[in-house]
């Protein structure tokens, strides 16, 4: 009697469970630890303050086309037009009979506007830089467009979701340097406010992730060519912002002549581009694992 030869065990499709649970919160924490810093940088210290008002004033100056598309991006970002998106993305959901994504939704843009609301009411931003300006820490702006942004990502399909992160991205980083433009925020208070949001994110991931915790199939890793742009995106203008943030801050300290005004607004929009493109990096990664029984979906 010839003996059957054990069929081989199929391909394992699942990654292990507690940590594809806990990676959120563990991204929450970074994120928070992150926005922390840039308070106690950007706020505490006089040399933070005296760079990140450089940048500000620095962004004084007119170009009839850029200023029509910066303009209408921000008349655009309104609480109306974020209540559409969020109610739409909520019913995206409901369609997609995924309840738990329109409630993450819902939790992710309350909880990240209402923090960005009391952060700038009881924030305290000391006079330090000889600037006398009212607090502006964090970007409310900023953290409207990005929780819509953020929340589109996650009720999409994942096959979509490297695609939306993209264009989400772009607008994301048009308002906020529009922020800066009009002379209404710091760059310090968009990438605030951009972990603002990350944070909130997180959480509302996890939410998910521990509602439907057990087997997960392998992640669905969003279009390459997607991740490559904001990768290539965020690795250069991080280099400038980095460069450009040595030279504002020698040219605050040492040689008042260094550097203009115009360089420092272009370091400060250098920045608010790296800290976008490297958010959205994250966030499509992080919404990129789903439970086995939902993949297809």
């Amino acid at each position: 009697m010839t003996a059957v030869a054990p069929r081989p065990a199929p391909a394992r499709t699942t990654v292990r469970t507690l940590p594809h649970t806990l990676t959120p919160l563990l991204v929450a924490v970074a994120a928070a630890v992150g926005a922390v810093g840039v308070h106690r940088l950007f706020v505490g210290t006089g040399l933070g303050q005296a760079v990140d008002t450089a940048a500000l004033l620095g962004g004084d100056f007119h170009h009839p086309r850029v200023g029509d598309v910066l303009t209408r991006t921000l008349d655009a970002t309104r609480l109306a037009v974020l209540a559409v998106v969020c109610l739409a993305a909520a019913a995206f959901g409901v369609l997609r009979r995924r309840l738990d994504l329109a409630v993450a939704s819902a939790f992710l843009v309350i909880t990240a506007n209402l923090a960005t609301q009391q952060f700038k009411a009881h924030l305290d931003r000391p006079l330090l830089d000889g600037f006398p300006a009212p607090n502006s820490f964090p970007s409310g702006h900023a953290t409207a467009a990005a929780s819509a942004a953020f929340v589109l990502v996650l009720v999409f399909p994942r096959a979509l979701r490297g695609t939306v992160g993209l264009v989400g991205a772009g607008y994301v980083a048009v308002v906020s340097v529009a922020t800066v433009w009009a002379e209404w925020h710091r760059p310090s208070d968009v990438l605030a406010a951009l972990l603002i949001v990350l944070v909130c994110g997180s959480i509302a991931v996890f939410g998910v992730r521990l509602r439907r915790s057990g087997p997960t199939r392998r992640p669905h890793l969003p279009n390459r060519l997607v991740m490559a742009v904001l990768t290539v995106t965020a690795a250069l203008t991080a280099i400038a912002a980095v460069v450009g943030l040595l030279s504002v801050a020698l040219s605050e300290r040492a040689l008042p002549d260094l550097v203009s005004g115009r360089y420092a607004f272009l370091t400060g929009v250098a920045a608010i581009v790296a800290a976008t493109a490297a958010t959205f990096i994250v966030w499509v990664r992080l919404t990129s694992v789903e439970p086995a029984q939902e993949a297809t979906r």
